[in-house]
């Protein structure tokens, strides 16, 4: 799992006339590139430079024609017939060309055999108003139309629900705050993997690593995977409801329809990160058009004077601290995805503006389209009617919407589409980042030559959701593995505060008050505490220890460095079905 430094690339670019020199696993499978593009080339709107593809709309390259295009000269020796052959490397001219060429592979004018690697880049092609649309479409899923009643039922009351809804936005939107001074200071895509990878390990050569380690091993086995298929899974429940009406519906069909849209939002996302936007932005608007009518149907039932259950205020307010911190971690989970920006940091055009922005846009409009929705519920829904109602949008929209209720389960659908895309479209990358810095794999950090997307670890990504929702047990483990999240996020604060002290002097193009992330911190202390001592279950003292059994195999494969046999044949097999090539972080300009 280890990768190698002199792994620049995944392909040979000419026979070394040194067999001394070193070269990596992935160099040694055999793969040219030159036989790889023999297999496809009827790539469209592409040129060949240097035996790779270039996006680009030239055919054909004339010698002369190279300086307009802003190419290098770089002379390989041959050995066998004695003479230099003239290849060319390209600058990186834009930044969403998906090519990019090693400094230090440049001519040097020595009679040594000089090497032209390229590698391709995760392409720029999300804008502030996709980025606003991915936090907006992740956050809002199928919980705010159907559960709100798990905030209701700890804290007790009408008025402090109401509060504890505001508060998890002011959270969320300070940890997001403080995540977009990592995201605009360390510009890799991973969130927290990139920034406690930044942040710890330099502190130790042994134990700096292991954070980082250990969140890619429980978010790319666990976390991310159960909550792509809870998402699929909710999608799948609305989607079949209207074929079997009350009678309820077959547990067999709804998996199934589940995985089918597990692997068509797979397939949108593998084949086009513009496609992948595109989808994300039309079924945002369409979920904000279907919270717009909840909110309005609330304000016509406030203007007829149905403010009854709203005047009960605080009344059977809880008293108990711990159901204080259940109540949150309700809330929270329903502001989960704050956080998914920072997931694709690399795609994102002028992070350092619009990671920010997009966070002070996109947080403050879900927290006041989530109030505003529990207060349209308690329009019409008394405390009791709320708390018995497996879906509360459902029960909403028969009491005010009443032949047109059906507009609910189908807000519902959308919802959860739109937010299983916007899952998919972040939690892919954790596995492609860390297996690029050598904790996974090396070949899950390749993506594909022409479309630009991390294919491996899309496809991984979704044979684990479906394993998840095949063998049934989703829901238990996002119960179970929820406090490990707020660990992380915990951690990731603590980073944050590390990296103040280590390094002060980095340039940070957005900065927040230090007690923003010492609020967040402390925060997630008590939401991971609280539960055990609420309810202290052998269920938590597993999901602990499958968390950190990832060191089992951190010690051998990545502090040691051992190989595993047969591994770079699987690379090679990889690279040629899947026409996928190595990838390197490019650095915001």
């Amino acid at each position: 799992m280890h990768r190698s430094d002199t792994c620049d690339s995944g392909f040979k670019d000419s026979e070394s006339p040194e067999p001394s020199r070193p070269q990596s696993d992935c160099q040694e499978t055999g793969l040219n590139m030159k036989d790889l593009l023999a297999l496809h080339k009827i790539m469209n709107n592409t040129v060949v430079v240097n035996e790779e593809p270039v996006r680009n709309g030239v055919k054909n390259i004339e010698l002369r024609d190279i300086s307009k295009l802003g190419y290098t000269p770089v002379y390989d020796r041959d050995d066998d017939m004695d003479k230099y052959t003239d290849k060319y490397t390209l600058g990186m001219q834009k930044e969403n060309m998906g090519l990019v060429s090693s400094p230090s592979e440049s001519f040097t004018g020595s009679s040594e055999s000089v090497y032209s690697r390229e590698h391709v880049a995760m392409k720029k092609g999300v804008g502030l108003l996709s980025g606003v649309a991915l936090i907006v479409g992740t956050m809002i899923g199928s919980g705010i139309f159907i559960s709100p009643k798990g905030v209701l039922a700890s804290s007790g009351s009408v008025g402090a629900s109401l509060i504890i809804w505001t508060l998890c936005g002011f959270i969320a939107l300070l940890g997001a705050l403080s995540y977009a001074e990592l995201g605009t200071m360390i510009t890799k895509s991973g969130a927290e993997y990139a920034y406690l990878q930044e942040a710890f390990s330099p502190l130790h050569r042994t134990l700096g690593p292991i954070p980082s380690f250990l969140f890619a091993w429980t978010s790319v086995l666990i976390l991310k995977p159960a909550l792509f298929g809870v998402t699929a899974m909710s999608f799948a429940v609305y989607a079949v409801e209207p074929f079997y009406g009350k009678c309820g519906h077959d547990d067999t069909i709804v998996k199934i329809v589940a995985c089918l849209c597990l692997f068509l939002i797979t397939f949108i996302n593998a084949y086009s990160v513009d496609l992948a936007t595109k989808v994300q932005n039309l079924f945002t608007i369409m979920k904000l058009v279907a919270v717009a009518i909840i909110i309005a149907g609330g304000v016509y039932m406030l203007s007829t004077g149905s403010t009854e259950h709203l005047n009960t205020g605080f009344e059977d307010t809880t008293d108990s601290f711990a159901m204080f911190a259940l109540a949150f971690y309700d809330g929270l989970w329903a502001y989960d995805g704050w956080n998914n920006l920072n997931y694709i940091t690399e795609e994102l055009k002028n992070p350092s503006r619009n990671l920010p922005l997009a966070i002070m846009i996109g947080i403050p409009l879900v927290t006041v389209c989530y109030i505003l929705m529990n207060v349209s519920y308690f329009t019409v829904l008394s405390k009791y009617d709320l708390l018995l109602s497996n879906a509360v949008a459902s029960s909403w929209g028969d009491v005010v919407l009443g032949g047109a209720t059906l507009i609910i389960p189908l807000a519902v659908v959308l919802s959860a589409f739109g937010g299983c895309n916007g899952t998919c479209f972040t939690g892919g990358r954790v596995m492609y980042v860390a297996a690029r810095e050598g904790h996974l794999p090396e070949v899950f950090s390749y993506i594909h030559v022409t479309q630009l997307t991390p294919l491996p670890s899309l496809i991984v990504s979704v044979i684990l959701a479906c394993v998840l929702v095949l063998a049934g047990e989703i829901f238990a483990l996002i119960d179970f593995f929820s406090f490990t999240a707020w660990f992380f996020y915990g951690l990731t604060m603590a980073s944050l505060i590390v990296l103040r002290v280590t390094q002060k002097d980095r340039p940070r193009p957005y900065k927040v008050p230090i007690i923003v992330p010492v609020i967040v911190l402390l925060v997630s202390v008590y939401l991971v505490v609280a539960p055990i001592i609420q309810d202290p279950r052998i269920e938590f003292l597993y999901a602990f220890l499958f968390s950190v059994s990832g060191l089992i195999f951190y010690v051998p494969f990545v502090l040691y460095g051992k190989k595993i046999k047969y591994m770079q044949n699987i690379t090679y097999l990889f690279q040629v079905v899947l026409m996928v090539a190595p990838s390197k972080y490019v650095p915001t300009e």
